[in-house]
């Protein structure tokens, strides 16, 4: 099955699929089980690229809640990275100062195994939230993972787990004007996932070579049009991390404003957008993907986006395969000014349903092609509100049962 599933993500014609393990020239990866998690499933992972000249780029949650990998990792060198080490199982916020003294104790774990400045090492964590994360097994599972490092990404996409139904990953061969290069990610996430950034670990690997300017550059506009437009609950998390790593050892140098970071720009976005997908259709018991999409007023359209896509009616609708459109207007309306009035259009699958705010009937042979249109793995809504010049885009999941137990019982 081709890794670009969705038909909302166009993959580019320079781009190529290569083994979902495979990893760019310049980079090992492993992932061992340290103990951390019960089931004794993978749960640390460290990703290391050998280049002394590797440059990298960084992006984390931007909720004022942060565990205590976030806030190491903020101290880190971040346009000069050489490695990084995650854990699943325990996500290390809030155990105040001796969680930080863990994530610090990790972090040199690395740095000493592979001969590189304790700064030049990026920490990740995932898991239960306000549980102590053991010192011990988390640095001997980096101590064991640095010294399994392979050119396999397998056991290190899996390492980072945690409700996800499976790993998320891919590896692509990207040929840019000036040559060939290679582009990966593992990413992980299914549940705690909002709009407002990367709700979720995504690491990034290629060997092309890039200035640190245009790495910055490429994942923050690629993180906005990804990570930065999926919800699956409306919850922003306390750990959500993006790492990006280049190692340079294609030798394709890549140019500020050129023909090849345009390209590789491109692969990254499709590469991102993606995964960012998979996290939505992996929501912890979803089975269905919406992406509402809404025009009008530039200030409007953000907020009315997330809340459709965070409406409880609407995911519910959208779970059963129900086409009510009067729970879009519903959310839409709940965030727009007082005393403004609203008037929408709106449609569903292609189908229009409210003209100004209106009901437009359907009957018949309409109404029987709009409902099986809503039974897709993907249904689409396109939402116009008042004013001009303004529009985003969200990707959520549904709301089911399954989601509602899962969470229930979480700790216990």
């Amino acid at each position: 099955m081709s890794f670009f599933a969705s038909r909302w993500v166009e993959p580019p014609g320079h781009v190529s699929e290569l083994g979902p393990t495979g990893l760019p020239e310049g980079f090992r990866a492993a992932g061992v089980a340290a103990g951390i998690k019960p089931s004794g499933s993978l749960d640390v992972g460290v990703l290391a690229c050998d280049a002394g000249d590797a440059v990298s780029a960084a992006r984390f949650t931007s909720n004022a809640r942060v565990g205590a990998p976030v806030m190491v990792s903020r101290q880190a060198r971040l346009s000069e990275l050489r490695a990084v080490v995650a854990n699943a199982g325990c996500s290390n916020v809030g155990d105040g100062e001796r969680g930080i003294e863990t994530a610090l104790a990790t972090q040199a774990a690395v740095a000493s195994e592979l001969g590189v400045d304790v700064d030049q090492v990026g920490v990740a964590s995932t898991g239960v939230i306000g549980t102590e994360l053991a010192r011990d097994k988390v640095v001997h599972g980096a101590h064991e993972a640095c010294r399994a490092l392979g050119a396999d990404a397998d056991e290190f996409s899996r390492s980072i787990l945690t409700s996800d139904s499976g790993p998320k990953r891919a590896c692509l061969e990207v040929l840019l004007p000036g040559g060939e290069v290679k582009l990966a990610a593992q990413a992980k996430g299914a549940g705690m996932i909002s709009p407002r950034f990367a709700t979720m670990f995504c690491f990034v690997q290629t060997d092309a070579k890039v200035a640190p300017e245009t790495l910055e550059l490429l994942t923050g506009v690629t993180v906005k049009r990804s990570f930065d437009r999926v919800s699956v609950d409306g919850q922003l998390s306390t750990s959500d991390t993006v790492f990006a790593i280049a190692s340079g050892a294609s030798g394709i140098e890549v140019e500020p404003e050129s023909g090849d970071e345009l390209a590789l720009g491109e692969a990254m976005d499709a590469l991102l957008r993606q995964l960012a997908l998979q996290m939505v259709a992996d929501g912890e018991g979803a089975a269905r993907v919406g992406r509402v999409i809404v025009s009008g007023r530039p200030d409007a359209v953000e907020p009315v986006a997330r809340s459709v896509a965070d409406s409880p009616l609407v995911k519910a609708a959208l779970h059963g395969g129900d086409p009510n459109f009067g729970r879009v207007l519903q959310a839409a309306g709940q965030v727009w000014p007082a005393g403004e009035q609203f008037v929408a259009d709106l449609e569903i699958e292609g189908r229009q349903v409210v003209s100004a705010g209106n009901a437009i009937e359907l009957a018949g042979a309409e109404l029987r092609e709009l409902q099986a249109a809503v039974q897709g793995h993907e249904v689409e809504y396109a939402l116009t509100i008042p004013g001009n010049g303004g529009e985003t885009e969200v990707f959520f999941s549904d709301l089911s049962e399954e989601y509602v137990t899962f969470n229930s019982a979480y700790t216990t």
